[in-house]
């Protein structure tokens, strides 16, 4: 048995922060169902084919969307609301990202679902929260990495602020979303309550944040600096990248000068014949001696650029020393770290056969997660949902006659 299995979940989500959070709650077994307009199928279907062009695998859409089902239904239609209606009395989950205020027109809010079902967990993911100035505003992973802070301390301090990857603030409210969900199902087996879960790209921008930004309310600086972006040549030797000869990057991340400093310098002098100084590494021999400090990590640029990343590696795994070389993309999939950590799937596609794609992100012993099947193409399981709630084949052809169900657009709509 899967861990939400018996689970079900209306998921009316576009793009990638709500899909995200329902394609982890299906990994663990809950029937996800995904609910699209006639015409108006996730953008995400076909806005973003990256680089594997028209008639390949839409990574995007089937990262956010495996082990759904697919269901086409008009909410803007009476006879498609009471459809939905008699879904939500069965249901144990909602989950919209419609901007603020639509789902009250459409009348597929918390307030009104609630009253059909008093045990439904009903989520809406939003940009910038529900409530304040700009609650109506439309929100994009990159705005909300800028208005919460991130983009100000990444990066050198002269470059313009940087963004981290593309989807970062979406996925990171999406995982939160998933954890405020299973907390309310939780609440609710305790006490039979339903309740409204509410998350943001913008609040999972300050939560991932929540040691820096609180240090900063703190004390007024940013870790000990008042510079939000430190220089390079400003930060530890000991907390700090460089260059190795074969083009790698190497990251040593030793906060603990006195324990840390001395094998370094032993390691450093095993690997050149010199050693470093000064003798003893502190803070307080850093921030009165900028000048040598700047000096000693030069210094340190010209040492690791002698040799290559692997010597770097063996000598300093020797020591137990806190490092890695910084990986590429193409690394990860040669990782065995990563491998024998189940940290990648396969998906069985059957328009593209075996495809490789992340796995769940967590692992549980007696249930663990599962990628079992491909993103929905649009609509594919309308009649066997519509079956499933109590309707006959006499009715279903009568709403697609109506076009309350069933495609309104183009073939492109389906998942590719």
């Amino acid at each position: 048995m899967n861990a939400l299995e018996g689970i079900r979940v209306l998921d009316l989500t576009i793009w990638q922060q709500g899909p995200m959070s329902t394609a982890m709650l299906a990994d663990w077994g809950a029937d996800v169902i995904k609910v699209e307009g006639p015409d108006s199928p996730d953008p995400g279907r076909s806005l973003v084919r990256y680089d594997v062009g028209d008639k390949g695998p839409n990574a995007y859409f089937e990262t956010h969307n495996r082990n759904k089902r697919g269901l086409v239904l008009d909410l803007k239609s009476e006879a498609g609301r009471e459809i939905f209606y008699r879904l939500v009395e069965n249901a144990d989950v909602v989950v919209q990202n419609f901007r603020p205020g639509v789902c009250d027109r459409l009348g597929i809010d918390y307030v009104t679902l609630a009253g059909r079902n008093a045990r439904l967990i009903y989520c809406q993911a939003s940009g910038f929260g529900l409530k304040g100035p700009d609650a109506q505003r439309p929100a994009l992973d990159p705005l909300a990495q800028a208005r919460g802070g991130l983009m100000s301390v990444t990066g050198e301090p002269d470059d313009p602020p940087t963004r981290t990857f593309g989807g970062m603030a979406d996925q990171t409210s999406a995982f939160l979303l998933a954890y405020g969900i299973v907390l309310a199902l939780f609440h609710r087996e305790r006490t039979g309550e339903g309740q409204m879960v509410d998350g943001s790209l913008l609040q999972g921008q300050i939560a991932a944040q929540a040691f820096n930004i609180t240090n900063f309310l703190m004390s007024g600086n940013y870790g000990g600096s008042p510079l939000p972006r430190i220089p390079r040549g400003l930060t530890s030797p000991l907390w700090n990248q460089y260059k190795a000869s074969d083009g790698k990057w190497l990251m040593i991340g030793m906060p603990q000068f006195g324990r840390y400093w001395p094998p370094f310098r032993e390691a450093v002098h095993e690997a050149t014949g010199d050693w470093l100084e000064p003798e003893r590494l502190g803070l307080d021999w850093m921030r009165t001696n900028a000048a040598d400090l700047m000096q000693l990590i030069a210094r340190l640029d010209r040492i690791f650029a002698t040799k290559p990343s692997t010597f770097w590696r063996d000598l300093f795994r020797r020591y137990d020393f806190l490092f890695e070389v910084v990986s590429e993309y193409r690394d990860l999939e040669k990782d065995p770290q990563i491998i024998e950590n189940g940290m990648f799937a396969t998906l069985e596609h059957p328009a593209h056969g075996t495809l490789p794609i992340v796995g769940p992100a967590v692992n549980l012993s007696a249930t663990p997660g599962t990628i079992r099947t491909p993103a929905p193409e649009f609509g594919q399981h309308t009649e066997d949902v519509l079956l499933e709630a109590g309707l006959s084949w006499d009715e279903i052809g009568r709403l697609r006659e109506r076009g309350v169900i069933g495609s309104r657009v183009p073939d492109r709509a389906s998942a590719g």
